[in-house]
């Protein structure tokens, strides 16, 4: 019976899955272990363990010893630990932990190992461990040797991001003593580049701060057809992302450049190629880091060519552009507006400008200079119902002919257009009364026949009516 005794309170030890076996775990399943509530230490190293439910140490009231070294977790639910009060060694090192929540080690107050070592950890709030009951345990019973157990941490081998959200962690870290122990007190950091492979004792942070957008220009005016380079300044800690705006929505089709000045300090270059008429009004350069945001407007203003358009740089006229072939089209056309493209076989195309001459036909014209490498321009302001004249030529030399296209502007609707719908309306209205037979409908064989007079005369005036118009435009081709 004695030995029966001793038997019982022999420690038990259990090891899930031992390193090497044929079969490897991928999940801690919830109560998976519950039923064995006299277990001490769990060993299950080396597995492939990616998934730890929040009551997967449930009923483990008696374990003091968790490996979990080697595994694929990402995340541990801290929560759980309160299942498992009398946890002295927690081992996660060799995992890919890559946040440890600032309530991580609340429920850990009997720890006395914790390695976290060869993890993916960039930062960490001090107040994980300020929040640790063991911690503050030892903060009050200061000098009173005996009171705290020591406790053993390893943080060491995880890829540190030394900026200013860091800056709490490494004066901890610096300061650290008596209860809690550093496996390795040397930490590295792994980035900024500027900080890259300096010790945390070597390494002095600031404090961080929101970004501050400037621009030195605010109000810009350029003629159309010309590019447009904006910038702005943005100071922030840490770095911030920057999205340029316009007209309250996200610019996606433009290009936008970011060159470091150094650390805290970003240029931002948001340039708008061949300026249209669209383009103008308020952009926003707007910075946003965790801290807060911050935001500078930029207005960009159109100017008439006629007054204010740089030249292109003086070229000799040569001889060779005048048998220069410009092949000129209108690409699309609404009432108020038009799209023009063309193009042109010259020697250097990336040194080539050209110049649009726009304005109504027989009306002085608006000469408009389009950059190299720039093959199209759109024009939205337009009057309806008016005839324009629009030409294209290389560089400074007029237009010649075939470089020239006269077009007239669309008209809204007008009545005559109604009067047509109307009478194709009635003409098929009546063809689908004729059709449908006569015991569909109560009516009369002289209402059908009134019915049938009535859309004969309408069509009569209607082909009268066509040919009254095609014979004045004829009038009109003679003069």
């Amino acid at each position: 019976m004695d030995c029966l005794c001793v038997a019982l309170q022999i420690t038990l030890v259990f090891y899930f899955i031992s390193p090497g076996s044929s079969t490897l775990t991928t999940s801690f399943t919830k109560g998976s272990l519950s039923k064995i509530s006299a277990l001490e230490f769990l060993w299950l190293n080396f597995n492939e363990i990616s998934v730890m439910n929040v009551k997967s140490l449930e009923g483990l009231a008696n374990l003091t010893e968790l490996r979990l070294q080697g595994n694929k977790l990402t995340s541990v639910p801290w929560t759980a630990f309160q299942d498992t009060p009398k946890l002295k060694i927690l081992d996660l090192k060799h995992n890919r932990l890559d946040i440890l929540p600032e309530h991580a080690l609340r429920h850990l107050p009997a720890l006395t190992y914790l390695d976290l070592s060869f993890n993916r950890l960039s930062v960490v709030s001090k107040d994980v461990f300020i929040n640790w009951p063991l911690y503050r345990r030892a903060e009050k019973a200061w000098g009173k040797e005996g009171l705290v157990s020591n406790v053993v941490l390893a943080l060491h081998d995880n890829p540190w991001l030394c900026d200013c959200r860091l800056k709490g962690f490494v004066e901890f870290i610096r300061t650290v003593s008596h209860p809690i122990i550093l496996m390795n007190s040397y930490l590295i950091c792994s980035g900024p580049t500027s900080k890259a492979d300096k010790f945390f004792h070597e390494t002095h942070l600031k404090r961080c701060i929101k970004p501050v957008a400037t621009a030195a220009e605010t109000n810009i005016t350029l003629p159309l057809g010309q590019n447009a380079t904006l910038t702005c300044l943005v100071n922030a800690r840490p770095g911030s992302t920057i999205q340029w705006m316009h007209s309250l929505k996200i610019i996606r089709g433009f290009n936008a450049t970011e060159t470091h000045i150094d650390e805290e300090t970003v240029t931002s270059q948001l340039v708008i190629p061949s300026l249209h008429l669209a383009d103008r009004g308020l952009y926003t350069c707007m910075a946003s880091n965790f801290i807060g945001n911050s935001s500078v407007n930029i207005t960009v203003n159109l100017s008439s060519s006629k007054h204010f358009a740089p030249l292109p740089p003086p070229v000799p006229m040569l001889s060779s552009d005048d048998g220069v072939y410009i092949d000129i089209h209108i690409a699309k056309q609404t009432v108020y507006g038009i799209t023009l493209e063309w193009h042109a076989a010259t020697d250097n195309p990336a040194e080539t400008w050209f110049t649009i001459h726009f304005g109504k036909y027989d009306s002085p014209k608006e000469m408009i200079y389009i950059n190299p490498g720039i093959n199209s321009y759109s024009v939205s302001d337009l009057l309806p119902a008016t005839r324009y004249e629009v030409c294209v030529s290389l560089k400074q030399h007029p237009p010649r002919k075939g470089q020239c296209i006269v077009f007239v502007t669309g008209s809204d609707t007008g009545e005559l257009e109604e009067r047509k719908k109307l009478i194709h309306i009635i003409v098929i209205v009546c063809a689908m009364v004729l059709a449908v037979p006569a015991s569909m409908y109560a009516c009369t064989m002289e209402t059908r026949f009134i019915c049938v007079e009535r859309c004969v005369d309408l069509w009569k005036k209607y082909r009268l009516h066509k040919e009254g118009l095609q014979g004045t435009d004829r009038q009109t081709g003679e003069l």
